[in-house]
C-alpha cells in the first residue's frame, strides 16, 4: 500500500439504507443522517451497506450509488466511510472494490461468500486477496459474522499469514460470539497494528477486555453517546462504571429481542428514536408494526436520559 492508513478505532455506526415507501434507495436523507450521527450521537464513522444497511439485499448499482453519496455528504465531517464490498459473485465484489476505491472511501470490507462456501481459511483468503487486486490503495477488513454466512471457519485461521498475500490489509470486523477466536484475533492483528472491531454490541465490555479497537453496530445508531460514556469509563479504568453500564445496555437489547429484533424492527427504531424517514426494509425482511417499533424506542430513551 503507497497510501498512509489511520487506525480505524472508536464506534462506528453500521448504517441503515433509507428506502422509499416503494422500496427504492432515497440518497435525500444521508446528509441528515450524517448530522445526526455526529451532533446527537457523536459518531464520527460509518460502516455502509453491510448486514444493518440490507447490502445483499441491494443491486450493486444502489450499493455504488449509496456509498458515493456517504462518501460525497460525509466528505469533512465524518473521520472514517469503511464500505461493505462483499458478494456472492467475486466479479461484483471486485466492481463494487474498484469503483470505492474511485470514490475515496477510508477502508473496504469482505464477508465469505455464503452459497458456495469456502471450503477452508485458504480459500477464504483468496476469495479476499481477489478483491482486494481491485482495489489494492484501499485498507482491506474481513468482516467476521459466522450467523448470518453459516461460515464457521475460525477468523484467527483465515487472518493467520493474510499479510503475505494481502498488502493492504488492515484487520478484522468480528461480529461473533466465540471470545477465544476473538482473543487469537487481537493477538494477531497486535502485532501487525491491524484493528479488531467487535460486532456483538450487547457483548461489547467483553471484548473490549481481551483488547478490540473499537465496535461496529447498528444500536451505535441511537445508542452511541451511552456507548461512548461506557467506553470512557473503561478508557480511564472505570470498571465499575463501564460494567453497569453495559448492563443497562443489555436490558435495552434484551427487551428489544424478546419483542424480535431483526433489521427491519431496528430500522423502524432508528426512525422513531431519530425522527429521521427511512422506510420500510426490503424483502424478504417483513416491516416492523409501529407500535412494536415505539415500545423499544421508548425503552432506548429512558436508558438514553439516564446519568
Amino acid at each position: 500500500m503507497s497510501r498512509s492508513v489511520k487506525k480505524l478505532t472508536g464506534l462506528v455506526a453500521a448504517t441503515f439504507t433509507p428506502l422509499t415507501a416503494e422500496g427504492e434507495i432515497n440518497l435525500s436523507v444521508i446528509g441528515p443522517y450524517i448530522d445526526y450521527l455526529i451532533e446527537k450521537q457523536n459518531v464520527k464513522s460509518v460502516f455502509v451497506n453491510g448486514t444493518t444497511g440490507e447490502g445483499c439485499s441491494l443491486t450493486v448499482e444502489e450499493r455504488k450509488q449509496i456509498a458515493a453519496a456517504w462518501c460525497q455528504l460525509g466528505k469533512g465531517k465524518l473521520e472514517q466511510v469503511i464500505v461493505h464490498v462483499g458478494c456472492m459473485s467475486i466479479k461484483d465484489s471486485q466492481e463494487l472494490a474498484r469503483h470505492a476505491a474511485s470514490i475515496g472511501v477510508d477502508g473496504i470490507a469482505v464477508i465469505s461468500p455464503s452459497f458456495f462456501k469456502p471450503i477452508n481459511a485458504d480459500a477464504l483468503r483468496l476469495f479476499i486477496k481477489e478483491v482486494s487486486t481491485s482495489a489494492p490503495d484501499v485498507p482491506m477488513y474481513y468482516y467476521h459474522i459466522p450467523a448470518m454466512t453459516g461460515v464457521d471457519l475460525e477468523a484467527a485461521d483465515v487472518l493467520n499469514g493474510i499479510e503475505q498475500i494481502i498488502p493492504s490489509f488492515q484487520g478484522v470486523k468480528y461480529s461473533g460470539t466465540d471470545l477465544r477466536d476473538l482473543g487469537q484475533c487481537v493477538r494477531y492483528c497486535q502485532s501487525h497494528n491491524w484493528s479488531v472491531l467487535f460486532g456483538v454490541d450487547e457483548q461489547l465490555l467483553g471484548a473490549l477486555v481481551l483488547g478490540v479497537h473499537g465496535a461496529v453496530g447498528s444500536t451505535y445508531n441511537y445508542l452511541g453517546l451511552k456507548v461512548n460514556q461506557m467506553l470512557s469509563a473503561f478508557d480511564n479504568g472505570n470498571l465499575m462504571q463501564s460494567r453497569a453500564q453495559q448492563l443497562e445496555f443489555m436490558e435495552v437489547i434484551t427487551f428489544a429481542m424478546n419483542l424480535g429484533f431483526d433489521v427491519g424492527v431496528n430500522k423502524q427504531v432508528m426512525s422513531e428514536v431519530s425522527g429521521l424517514v427511512l422506510g420500510p426494509p426490503r424483502l424478504p425482511v417483513l416491516p416492523c408494526p409501529i407500535s412494536k417499533a415505539q415500545a423499544i424506542a421508548q425503552k432506548i430513551k429512558d436508558f438514553s436520559q439516564r446519568h
